[in-house]
């Protein structure tokens, strides 16, 4: 069927302006697939039932539009006190002099433009092949323009239970910047790994995670999106579970012009738990600031758990979105889905817009879903105050304790703590 004139429009003019990286090995055709994905497709347009919410306008356009660098020196970079294998791309382009050697026991590492030259590589079972799943039953063109036209990312194979993490690291410094990477991680039966991803990448970027754990892995997955108020940024994970699997993603979201972050896991084996939350907290006084959360969740075996925990602090117009789905397919009985999705305005000019489904087809599964938009207790803001404490330390404090829940998800307590520190910074800077 032909595609409507606008996305028709869409697509060719920022095909025309892209070009396929000189790949001459396994990924050329990969590449190819995806561009015949998206051609079919077609970019995504207001009209599209998950975009209805978000204005696709800026990932679209040809050029991004400029966002220029935050001066960060006020704070130390994240993880700085960890040990922690760090991999660094600067606007999207990796920095091997910034970056440790790609060496790490347990793990084999390369860069999708080095290994996409080789005629054979494990990656290649894997690359684009999550994305290409998880366009099935929900289109996500942007996913598809990424597999085609990644310029980088990181190619990670873990075979052991791995203690130093591994940090991918972004720094942004070209207002013009527009980056598109794609990473692929797969453990092998057993194994274990914690991914760390943290710093704005470019003033407009598109990146993907395609991860694949195998039966028994485990992989703990935390993200921190920078300061920047100007940027836009779209962003997929693509989980794939076997049997006694683990997946647990947590991302922070502070400021940002335009973010839009997808989640789609799939179990596939017995068993197994996967927990995806975020907290996003913005403010739109002197910049516009809106989020978007769009998370799909297949259960297509028994006894498996999973878990969206999602909250938003919103402010002087700023806008937050989650929609999230819970599809249980008919053998997958014994399923326990929960999803939340809260949002804390802090004024009368910010929204909050939530579409929670579930779609049941089993008949022995325990799932829930709840929504909720609300103001600061004020009972407990008198109370904070009554004890002597100033008022707006009292609302940071309930702010704090409100994003509490989605710290939780992190295993890893010293990360979390870092955290909380670094969204307590947030709101001293935009106290009032």
């Amino acid at each position: 069927m032909a595609l409507a004139k606008p996305k028709q429009d869409a697509t060719d003019a920022r095909l025309a302006d892209l070009s396929l990286p000189t790949d001459t090995g396994w990924s050329l055709g990969a590449r190819q697939e995806a561009v015949g994905r998206l051609k079919q497709m077609g970019l995504p347009q207001p009209r599209d039932e998950y975009w209805r919410f978000t204005s696709p306008r800026d990932f679209n356009a040809v050029a991004p539009v400029a966002a220029a660098p935050m001066d960060v020196s006020d704070e130390t970079p994240l993880y700085a006190d960890r040990d922690t294998l760090k991999i660094v791309f600067v606007d999207g382009v990796f920095n091997a002099d910034a970056s440790d050697a790609l060496a790490l026991e347990g793990v084999e590492i390369a860069r999708l433009a080095d290994a996409g030259q080789a005629d054979i590589h494990w990656a290649r079972e894997l690359y684009g092949h999550l994305e290409a799943r998880g366009q099935n039953p929900v289109e996500r063109p942007l996913t598809a323009l990424n597999t085609a036209f990644a310029s980088d990312g990181v190619l990670l194979r873990v075979t052991g239970r791995v203690s130093r993490p591994v940090q991918i690291v972004y720094d942004h410094r070209d207002a013009g910047s527009d980056a598109i990477l794609h990473h692929v991680v797969q453990l092998t039966e057993g194994a274990e790994l914690t991914l760390l991803e943290s710093g704005p990448v470019a003033a407009r970027f598109n990146t993907v995670l395609e991860a694949d754990i195998a039966d028994g892995a485990t992989l703990h997955h935390v993200r921190t999106q920078g300061r920047n108020h100007d940027r836009r940024a779209a962003t997929a994970s693509f989980a794939r579970l076997g049997a006694n699997a683990t997946f647990k993603s947590f991302t922070l979201t502070a400021n940002g012009a335009l973010t839009r972050n997808e989640h789609v896991v799939e179990f596939l084996g017995d068993d197994s738990v996967a927990h995806v939350a975020g907290a996003a907290i913005g403010d739109a006084k002197t910049d516009p600031m809106h989020h978007d959360d769009t998370v799909f969740v297949t259960h297509d075996a028994l006894r498996c758990e999973s878990r969206q925990v999602f909250k938003k602090v919103l402010k002087n117009g700023a806008v937050g979105v989650f929609q999230g789905k819970i599809l249980v397919k008919k053998d997958a009985q014994k399923t326990d889905g929960y999803q939340i999705s809260q949002s804390l305005l802090l004024d009368d000019d910010s929204q909050f817009l939530a579409k929670p489904e579930l779609e049941i087809y089993a008949d022995d599964v325990v799932c829930s879903h709840g929504s909720t938009t609300g103001a600061i207790d004020e009972d407990a803001l008198f109370y904070l105050r009554s004890r002597g404490v100033p008022k707006a330390r009292a609302e940071d404090l309930l702010v704090l304790s409100f994003l509490a829940e989605t710290l939780e998800e992190i295993d890893d307590k010293d990360i979390a703590s870092e955290i909380a520190e670094r969204l307590d910074a947030w709101l001293a800077r935009h106290a009032g």
